[in-house]
């Protein structure tokens, strides 16, 4: 099978997008898409995601894990699955979609794509970290000297150690600024550090909006990869309303064979 796909990356957050209409690509073949994901033997990437046809939206979002898995909802992923449809003239420059875990308001303007993410009412504050799910689960953690902090040994602990085998995304957090902040990202999944994740940039400003860190409903987070910008409303002790907006570009396309 010659398969045509498209790269696309979100602040380094890096995907192999399919355009999956007619239905043929094997969405059980987990080594396939682990194949297509490794950096080495295949394209390479953070996940994969299929553009499909959905009976009640403009197009349905499918997101599997580099590990082959069929995930949780992406932040990025969906920004960049929008610019995609807009590319293939699936939308023009507002949708709505569907994903895993529902349906998602978007708008698209050049390559700066805002996506509406699901509300948020619960947030759990620990001593040392606070807990929220935004579509995915998100630990976040504030730290001193993040810039050496290693990602991938300090994530995998707290991943396996603190959350077993299903396990949770880990974000360690910097201020910067009085309503900016640095993240660095562990990603289940992908089991490494990414230089972004969408739902975790949208964790992290929620996170530090209820601990009080910042007092504006616009929040900008510098990732690795970029920087995004998170809105929101607080209301009746949950968020609502809230918009993940930055960059998500096309970054080439071609066939590989299976």
């Amino acid at each position: 099978m010659v398969l045509q796909f498209f790269k696309y990356q979100g602040t380094g957050n890096d995907f192999v997008v399919i355009d999956n209409r007619l239905e043929l690509f094997p969405k059980n073949d987990t080594k396939l898409i682990a194949k297509l994901c490794d950096r080495k033997f295949g394209v390479g990437a953070d996940g994969l995601i299929l553009l499909e046809d959905d009976a009640e939206s403009d197009f349905r979002m499918v997101y599997f894990n580099a590990d082959g898995g069929e995930s949780s909802m992406c932040g990025n992923g969906g920004r960049c699955l929008v610019a995609f449809a807009n590319y293939l003239g699936v939308i023009d420059k507002e949708t709505t979609f569907n994903a895993i875990d529902g349906l998602h308001y978007a708008t698209i303007e050049d390559d700066i794509v805002n996506l509406k993410m699901l509300n948020v009412s619960e947030i759990r504050e620990k001593l040392m970290y606070v807990f929220l799910d935004t579509g995915s689960p998100h630990h976040v953690q504030l730290v001193e000297n993040l810039k050496d902090l290693n990602v991938k040994s300090e994530g995998e602990k707290l991943r396996y150690g603190l959350y077993g085998e299903s396990g949770s995304n880990i974000n360690f957090v910097r201020q910067s600024d009085k309503d900016s902040f640095d993240v660095r990202t562990y990603e289940r999944g992908v089991e490494d550090e990414t230089l972004s994740c969408g739902t975790g940039v949208t964790a992290v400003a929620l996170a530090m909006h209820k601990q009080g860190k910042t007092a504006s409903n616009r929040v900008s987070i510098n990732t690795q990869g970029g920087v995004l910008t998170v809105e929101f409303l607080q209301q009746n002790g949950g968020y609502t309303d809230i918009f993940l907006k930055g960059p998500a570009k096309q970054v080439y396309k071609g066939e590989i064979e299976c």
